[in-house]
C-alpha cells in the first residue's frame, strides 16, 4: 500500500489553497510533507522551489474514495440481505503432487441472532478435478456423499469469522436419500466402506464439526478480516488454518494491512503476510501431535510456514468480491493450499 499521496503544485497555488483543497490544516500539511520529502524540499514558511507536496493517504478531494470505517478504524461487517454466488478454485500441493478443485457456490444471509450472522451455503455446480469432471470412483463418492451437507447453515461472528455449523441435525435426515442414490450407481466393498465412514462422521458431532471446519472455502471467505486497524491501517493477527489434518490447526502470526482508499475499481484492498508461529516441530506435525511433545519454559517457535492473503471488497457493501489465500507448512515436503474465490455475475 502507498503510504502517502502527492499533489503536483500548480502555478499560483499556496500552502493555504492546497490545504483548503484537501480539507487539512496548513500546519499538518507542512508537518507531513517535511517528514516524507528530501531535506532540500522541506517547507519552512512558504512554498519555494517545491514541485510537489506529500499528503497523508486519506487526504483526497473526492471523499467517496475513502473507505467507510466504524469506530476506531474498524472495518464494519454488514452482510444483511446479501446473496452472492462465487466461483471457487482450490489447489493442493503435497508430496510433489498437485490437484486443483473447481466448483461454484452460493452464500445467502439468513438472519442476525445473539451476536452472530447466519448464512446458507449451497453448492450450485458440478465438481471439476484438474479441469475434468470428476470420474474416478473415490472422487465421485466424495462428491456425491458431500451432498448430504448442502444446503448448509453456518454462523459467523461480527468480525466475519466462521463460528459453527447450525443445521447439523438435518444431515442425518438427508443421509438415507443420498445413500440410496449412491447405491443406485455404485456397489461393492469400496462403496460399503466409504458409506460406513460417512455414517461414523455423521454420528459424532465433534468429528462432523472438524470436517466442516476444514472446508477451505468457508475458512477463506469467513477468515475474520473485519477488525479494528491502528492509525497506520495495520493489525497483527494470530490465526489458524487447516493446511494439515490435525485436531489443533497450525497457528500463524500475520500482519494485515488495509488501504484506506478504494482503488480505481472502487474496491477495498486488504493484504496480509505471516509466518507459522507454533511450538510444535515439523516432526510433531508429521505425527499428528495436537501439542508440542517437548515441554520447555522458553519453547523454540517453529516458523517454517507462510500465510499470505489478498482480499478485494466491494467499496459500497464492503463484502468480498475477490479473495486469494495461500498457506503452506514444511513437513517431509512442503504442503501448500491455495484458495481463489471470485464473485460471479449473472
Amino acid at each position: 500500500m502507498k503510504k502517502f499521496n502527492k499533489h503536483i503544485i500548480q502555478e499560483n497555488e499556496t500552502l493555504q489553497s492546497i490545504a483548503r483543497l484537501y480539507d487539512i490544516s496548513k500546519d499538518d500539511l507542512v508537518f507531513f510533507h517535511n517528514n516524507h520529502c528530501k531535506i532540500e524540499d522541506n517547507i519552512l514558511i512558504h512554498l519555494t522551489k517545491q514541485k510537489e507536496i506529500f499528503l497523508p493517504r486519506t487526504a483526497v478531494v473526492d471523499k467517496n474514495k475513502l473507505v467507510k470505517f466504524g469506530h476506531g478504524n474498524g472495518l464494519v461487517f454488514q452482510p444483511e440481505n446479501s446473496f452472492l454466488k462465487y466461483g471457487v478454485i482450490i489447489t493442493i500441493e503435497n508430496n510433489g503432487k498437485k490437484n486443483e478443485i473447481k466448483y461454484n457456490t452460493s452464500v445467502r444471509w439468513v438472519k442476525y441472532e445473539n451476536g452472530f450472522h447466519f448464512f446458507e451455503i449451497d453448492r450450485i455446480s458440478i465438481l471439476f478435478l484438474n479441469d475434468e469432471e470428476v470420474n474416478e470412483i473415490a472422487d465421485l463418492l466424495a462428491y456425491k456423499t458431500s451432498k448430504v451437507l448442502y444446503p448448509m447453515q453456518i454462523s459467523v461472528n461480527q468480525q466475519g469469522k466462521f463460528n459453527n455449523v447450525e443445521n447439523a441435525y438435518v444431515f442425518k435426515e438427508r443421509w438415507n436419500a443420498v445413500k440410496e442414490d449412491v447405491y443406485k450407481e455404485f456397489e461393492g466393498e469400496i462403496v460399503d466402506e466409504y458409506c460406513r465412514k460417512i455414517e461414523e462422521v455423521l454420528a459424532e458431532p465433534n468429528s462432523l464439526f472438524i470436517f466442516i471446519k476444514n472446508d477451505y472455502f468457508i475458512r477463506t471467505l469467513f477468515f475474520g478480516i473485519y477488525q479494528k486497524f491502528n492509525q497506520n491501517y495495520l493489525i497483527e493477527m494470530t490465526e489458524t488454518f487447516p493446511v494439515i489434518n490435525n485436531a489443533v490447526e497450525p497457528k500463524y502470526k500475520i500482519e494485515v494491512e488495509i488501504d484506506p482508499l478504494k482503488d480505481d475499481y472502487d474496491l477495498i484492498n486488504i493484504s496480509g503476510n505471516g509466518k507459522l508461529y507454533d511450538e510444535r516441530s515439523r516432526y510433531d506435525f508429521i505425527n499428528g501431535a495436537p501439542f508440542s511433545l517437548i515441554i520447555e519454559d522458553s519453547p523454540l517457535i517453529n516458523d517454517d510456514g507462510n500465510l499470505r492473503l489478498q482480499y478485494y471488497l466491494n467499496g459500497e457493501t464492503q463484502l468480498p468480491e475477490s479473495l486469494y489465500l495461500e498457506c503452506d507448512i514444511n513437513l517431509e515436503k512442503r504442503k501448500k493450499i491455495s484458495v481463489v474465490v471470485s464473485v460471479m455475475t449473472d
